[in-house]
């Protein structure tokens, strides 16, 4: 009797908890809580789901999103491509944007990254001319000779051009912002959070994801 009892219990607890669930589970509304990116913005790899994060050096919400990031990117699958791409809105971004690409060149920007973040937001250096910059890398274990060689190389100047045209094209309007797949912009803003952006961003990677089958599929 008391099982019986029990296995009716369980019926009826069964959709309520249900219910408790996808209440918990947030209604993404494009235009409420992400927007349209409009044209569409052509990504490095087809294959991919690219995510892009706008950020800038010397801003504060960047630094602490950064620690967000970095957890939130060992989570995600092996279709989906990420990458930094600094805003560049006037001459002293431009330097940093340089100085982003050219630890990327160097092969320290996992090792610099943090630290050009902490040099702005914690030590107040401003980072505002190139010879300040080049002592931030010479005091962390990079040469002179070859900082100098690649902060002045075309591909450099090439990659900040392009951060440029990225950040215009997908229409951000401050930092940190995300873009999904070329298509989608998220913004603390609309998001309601630093928590809910990267919330979106599973989302929105998950809404790829599954039209990317539907069209293979079909």
């Amino acid at each position: 009797m008391f099982k019986r009892f029990l296995a009716l219990t369980l019926m009826v607890l069964a959709p309520l908890t249900v219910v408790a669930q996808d209440t918990d589970t947030p209604d993404w509304e494009e235009g409420t809580h992400y927007d349209l990116i409009v044209p569409a913005l052509r990504t490095a790899d087809p294959d991919k789901i690219e995510v892009v994060e706008f950020f800038w050096y010397g801003c504060g919400h960047c630094y602490t999103f950064d620690p967000l990031i970095s957890r939130w990117k060992e989570t995600l699958a092996d279709d989906v491509d990420f990458k930094g791409s600094p805003a560049v809105w006037n001459k002293p971004m431009e330097l940093h944007a340089a100085m982003f690409y050219t630890a990327d060149v160097l092969g320290v920007l996992d090792a610099l990254h943090t630290v050009m973040f902490q040099a702005m937001n914690v030590d107040g250096k401003r980072l505002g001319s190139e010879a300040e910059i080049r002592q931030l890398f010479t005091a962390n274990g990079v040469s002179g000779e070859d900082f100098d060689k690649a902060f002045s190389s075309f591909g450099v100047s090439s990659q900040v051009r392009q951060a440029n045209s990225r950040a215009r094209a997908a229409k951000i309007t401050g930092t940190p912002e995300m873009m999904v797949n070329g298509k989608y912009r998220i913004s603390i803003r609309k998001a309601g959070s630093q928590a809910n952006m990267l919330k979106l961003a599973d989302f929105l990677i998950e809404k790829e994801r599954a039209a990317a089958q539907t069209a293979a599929a079909s």
